[in-house]
């Protein structure tokens, strides 16, 4: 893990840059002030894995983490989070954990969060950050594609990463009611952002919201656990 160890500073020079952010993610069309007001909370900051990016942490754009991830582009944390439609105390399945910047804002919402990563040295990370900062999501390294079904169902699913398709073991553990946000489609491409309708056991309903760009979703795995 190459010795990780999270620097916990957020000074009022950093409330304010993102005070700036948030005004920035209205003016792009986000709505939602219970996401706005979660992500004012969390210092993006401290998710930077990678110092060399460090002073551009409150801007809006995607940036490198480390084993070929990135910390996702706040407008699009926002923009999901606010298709997820959280409710207080839901069970939330995270596909995705990366820096755990998107894990912490959910966690701000008040939602229990269960969280995969792929990436065994992200996952390292990511988990001991989440327990110094005080956020108290389930961390789990393994197969994103297999959920958690130890622990279905789950109210909402949020996948972060892009999918060539929608796993079936994820529609299996979502509640009847519950709502998968998920990007879909082919890597080095764009994928087309999601939300998955829970009907019935048996029935979902679908809705486009328009190409965003992930890193892919990785294969399946034999080592994760």
């Amino acid at each position: 893990m190459d010795n990780f160890e999270p620097v916990m500073r957020d000074t009022l020079k950093h409330k304010g840059m993102r005070k700036k952010l948030m005004d920035v993610l209205r003016q792009k069309g986000i709505e939602d002030e219970r996401v706005l007001e979660a992500m004012m909370q969390v210092p993006r900051h401290l998710f930077f894995f990678d110092t060399a990016f460090l002073h551009l942490a409150y801007e809006d754009k995607a940036f490198p983490i480390g084993s070929g991830q990135t910390i996702s582009q706040p407008f699009t944390v926002a923009f999901q989070t606010s298709l997820l439609m959280t409710k207080k105390r839901e069970k939330i399945l995270e596909i995705g954990t990366g820096s755990g910047y998107q894990t912490a804002v959910l966690s701000t919402l008040g939602v229990k969060v269960f969280t995969i990563e792929r990436q065994q040295v992200l996952h390292d990370k990511s988990k001991v950050l989440l327990e110094e900062m005080g956020y108290k999501a389930r961390c789990f390294y393994g197969d994103g594609y297999a959920g958690r079904p130890a622990f279905a169902p789950f109210d909402k699913i949020l996948v972060t990463c892009g999918a060539p398709y929608v796993p079936d073991a994820l529609k299996e553990q979502l509640k009847v009611g519950g709502r998968i946000v998920i990007p879909v489609g082919e890597a080095n491409a764009n994928q087309r952002m999601i939300t998955i309708d829970k009907v019935s056991e048996t029935e979902f309903k679908e809705q486009e919201h328009g190409d965003f760009r992930f890193v892919p979703m990785l294969e399946k795995t034999d080592t994760a656990e």
